[in-house]
């Protein structure tokens, strides 16, 4: 393999900057750049080729089989002066024994080593996007490799099902004298109802990685910009007293209580011979009808415009200047804007108190496969012990399907879009 370095971390001017060296000849390449390389840390003078001082340098090298990447690593702590780092990159890139590294490249290296798999892999592109604390919880389960442990028990149980009808197969003209079919039937159980959890968990799990949305929805003039911009605390999307000022959806990107959510404020609700301001209900409405969660605005006597599903909060508009039966928000005084957050996210938070550590299409995908394995596998099994070689087979496309979750197969087609999510560096 060639031996890669990178900068790992941001560009820019920094307290402290990282160049890491990964690869067979990490430590001879690092050893042209000092007197010595350190056996585990040290601070080191480095130079260049001509013996010209770059920086002074705290040097760390990890030993093969037990670095990030598994191989031998070497990484400078420089100061993060863009100066300093452009000229040991420079340095770096002249050498002949050293190539930079391609996006991912170190954490391919560290799947193609075994010291991830590839569900790790996932929950460290997670982790480096986390921007709340519930992505970053839900990064750090996967990234400790919660799933692939799942996969590695459903696995040895699936392999132990497998192992005893193969036996039946094997031995069909003999005698077997146990019947397999019920501790067979007892582990197809178990390992469906693990999967089933995990399956029904990924949408929910998905949103927080991705974000929840909630659509603020009314009438044109209720206040739906104004609680928008009083919840951004910033003046997000343009007010006025004149209706269907609001053409386009606005989204607000906003962290609640650790969750990520998107506020969308969009156009008021009516018929209308603009043709601009039509287009704008019609997104509003589609919109609407895709968010996680809905906010109807409503004056006292009035009715929600669009159907009121579970989980939808409506909620009194104005309520500076207005009363009803249902609490009302204001977002000029801010009164009930608390309130509502609160409502939204306990509402999100029960949606998601089902989520597991599957949470990607592809983890769904798999999943279904495996399932699918196993209802086959179970129904040929209550026919006949005489079925055991197609039982098998489905057994054996529910463990490819296992296999698939942390990249033991059957996953070279989804590499490239996870390693370009990553940086240089990483």
């Amino acid at each position: 393999m060639d031996t890669i370095f990178a900068l790992a971390t941001a560009q820019g001017r920094a307290g402290v900057a990282v160049v890491r060296l990964s690869g067979p000849d990490a430590r001879v390449a690092a050893a042209d750049l000092m007197v010595n390389v350190p056996v585990s840390r040290g601070v080191r003078r480095l130079v260049d080729a001509q013996g010209v001082h770059l920086d002074e340098a705290l040097v760390l090298s990890f030993a093969e089989g037990a670095s990030f990447t598994g191989e031998d690593v070497v990484e400078f702590h420089l100061h993060g002066s863009p100066a300093v780092i452009a000229a040991v990159l420079r340095v770096l890139g002249d050498h002949p024994l050293l190539r930079p590294a391609e996006a991912g490249e170190f954490t391919r290296r560290a799947l193609e080593n075994g010291c991830l798999d590839l569900a790790q892999v996932e929950g460290l592109a997670d982790l480096i996007d986390a921007e709340t604390e519930d992505q970053r919880k839900q990064a750090l389960r996967v990234l400790s490799g919660e799933l692939g442990k799942r996969a590695d028990e459903w696995r040895r149980k699936l392999l132990r099902a497998t192992a005893l009808l193969e036996a039946t197969i094997d031995f069909a003209d003999e005698e077997i004298p146990v019947d397999v079919s019920p501790e067979v039937q007892g582990l197809l159980a178990e390992v469906r109802e693990a999967m089933q959890v995990e399956y029904d968990g990924v949408r929910s799990a998905e949103r927080v990685r991705l974000g929840f949305e909630v659509a603020i929805v009314g009438a044109p003039n209720v206040g739906k910009s104004t609680l928008l911009n009083r919840i951004a605390g910033r003046d997000a999307a343009i007010t006025s007293e004149i209706a269907g000022t609001t053409r386009d959806v606005i989204e607000v990107r906003f962290d609640l209580d650790g969750l990520p959510v998107t506020f969308l404020d969009t156009a008021g609700l009516r018929e209308s011979s603009d043709v601009i301001e039509q287009i704008g209900v019609e997104r509003a409405q589609a919109r609407a009808s895709d968010a996680d969660l809905r906010v109807h605005m409503v004056l006292p006597g009035q009715v929600p415009l669009l159907d009121v599903v579970d989980g939808d909060v409506v909620v009194i508009a104005k309520a500076d200047v207005s009363e009803g039966a249902h609490f009302g928000v204001s977002g000029v005084t801010g009164e009930g804007v608390d309130r509502l957050l609160e409502i939204i996210s306990n509402e999100l938070r029960k949606r998601i108190s089902s989520s597991g550590v599957a949470i990607r299409e592809r983890h769904r995908v798999a999943l279904g496969t495996a399932i699918a394995g196993l209802d086959a596998a179970d129904a040929g099994l209550f026919q006949s012990m005489v079925m055991s070689d197609l039982v098998a087979e489905e057994l054996r496309t529910a463990v490819r399907a296992v296999d698939s979750l942390v990249g033991r197969i059957d996953v070279e087609q989804v590499l490239g879009e996870i390693f370009s999510s990553f940086c240089i560096g990483k």
